[in-house]
């Protein structure tokens, strides 16, 4: 994570993660901020920088404040050169102390917006392919009448913007909110702390990337205050606001069971209008009763992952009294589904041949994803994902960390066969698990 401080200095912060979750910071590195001369930046109204923006061409851009300005780095320990960005039309609204703190690259430019309100005329600026153009970030409704304003911004690589608003009134105490504003500008308020949240000065945010997953991390500015502290917070945001934010998320049909186990109960939510084969296959086996007394007999276990990770298998194993015709493939491709922390999976051999039994991923195992670009037909195909558990995850990892039998069946299956495979009692239709 690269910022800089108002002081006149940059910062580079390496975090540290478990499983994903931000846990700490394991390292610092601080420097000073050089002049066009080479020279410190002595003076408060000279060094009060406030934005930092990663250019197309791999530059730092740094914003300041007070003497308002933008300077160009080629690396953070390099002289300043000017930035190229027309501010012309901001100039006269940035203040002493409240002047250009948001300030983030896009795929077409940049955005750039003034700390105040959008109550006369635009507080914000976009370069794009269509050119300048002023516009207005309003206030998210959480922090209106809170003198809430935008303080940064960051922007993801399919030019959606995430744009970091605070506010402080000394009787309230600091109230953040994160908006989201797409390309064609439609807006999503996706978060909002209050004072009985742990908030406080919140100034910077930094969006990362991760395969199909984007993470926000926002930061806060102690002031040198006891009664503020620095604090750095990492968050998911959902694949529909990341892609289209304001564009209310589609609901599809689904229907619910309960998978009773010897060992607890999981609660699935089953993809019904997205994968109908599937689900209706399974929910063949659940009306007919075919699921009774059958077992989770395999624990597949990811080596050198640091927690559980892999999936469970479970079904009606090869007993020919149980089962139904097999059905036809659904690849995620097609669905739009995939192989995530919760997924349910159909077993199969080839594509086609999946019947009774089905598995259950502990953390995302998107290789079993349709490839459609792959040589092998199998990975091609992927397998089918129907539904997803919205309860009960605690029982699936008791199920795959259950002992394994390490001279059970042959092949791939050695060693993921469970000593004493877990029963399934029953799976039955079922309505949301109870609070």
């Amino acid at each position: 994570l690269y910022a800089v401080a108002d002081s006149g200095h940059w910062l580079i912060l390496t975090p540290d993660a478990i499983q994903g979750r931000l846990t700490d910071v394991i390292e610092i590195e601080i420097g000073e901020l050089l002049d066009e001369r080479g020279k410190r930046l002595r003076r408060k109204d000279h060094g009060d920088a406030e934005a930092i923006a990663l250019d197309a061409e791999g530059n730092w851009l740094v914003a300041f404040e007070r003497n308002h300005r933008v300077w160009r780095y080629s690396d953070l320990t390099d002289d300043a050169q000017p930035a190229s960005l027309d501010l012309s039309q901001l100039m006269p609204i940035l203040e002493g102390n409240s002047g250009l703190e948001t300030l983030a690259t896009t795929p077409e430019g940049w955005i750039a917006c003034a700390e105040r309100q959008a109550r006369d005329g635009h507080n914000c600026l976009r370069q794009s392919a269509s050119g300048l153009a002023g516009f207005s970030i309003a206030t998210p409704p959480p922090l209106e009448g809170l003198n809430g304003v935008p303080t940064d911004a960051d922007c993801a690589s399919n030019g959606v913007c995430f744009v970091l608003f605070r506010s402080y009134i000394p009787a309230i105490g600091n109230s953040t909110a994160i908006v989201a504003l797409s390309p064609d500008g439609n807006r999503e308020t996706l978060a909002h702390w209050g004072p009985e949240l742990t908030v406080d000065n919140f100034e910077g945010l930094a969006v990362r990337e991760e395969g199909a997953k984007t993470f926000l991390y926002i930061i806060s500015d102690n002031n040198f205050s006891n009664d503020q502290r620095n604090l750095l917070m990492k968050f998911e945001v959902s694949a529909r606001a990341a892609t289209t934010p304001g564009v209310p998320e589609k609901v599809f049909k689904t229907d619910n069971v309960v998978i009773e186990t010897s060992v607890g109960k999981i609660y699935v939510q089953l993809e019904t209008e997205r994968a109908p084969v599937t689900v209706a296959n399974f929910l063949a086996y659940v009306d007919e009763g075919r699921f009774k007394d059958t077992r989770c007999y395999r624990a597949m276990r990811v080596q050198g992952a640091p927690g559980p990770s892999g999936f469970v298998q479970c079904g009606t194993q090869n007993r020919p009294d149980r089962i139904l015709a097999p059905i036809a493939h659904e690849p995620t491709n097609e669905t739009g589904l995939s192989h995530l922390d919760g997924a349910l999976s159909m077993a199969r051999f080839e594509p086609g041949t999946a019947t009774g039994d089905f598995s259950i991923m502990i953390l995302d195992q998107r290789g079993l994803d349709a490839d459609p670009d792959h040589e092998d037909p199998s990975r091609k195909a992927g397998f089918a994902v129907f539904g997803y558990v919205i309860d009960g995850m605690d029982t699936v990892i008791d199920i795959q960390q259950a002992p394994i039998d390490p001279d059970k069946g042959e092949g791939f299956l050695k060693g993921q066969l469970l000593a004493e495979p877990v029963t399934i009692l029953d799976i039955r239709r079922a309505p949301q698990p109870a609070e």
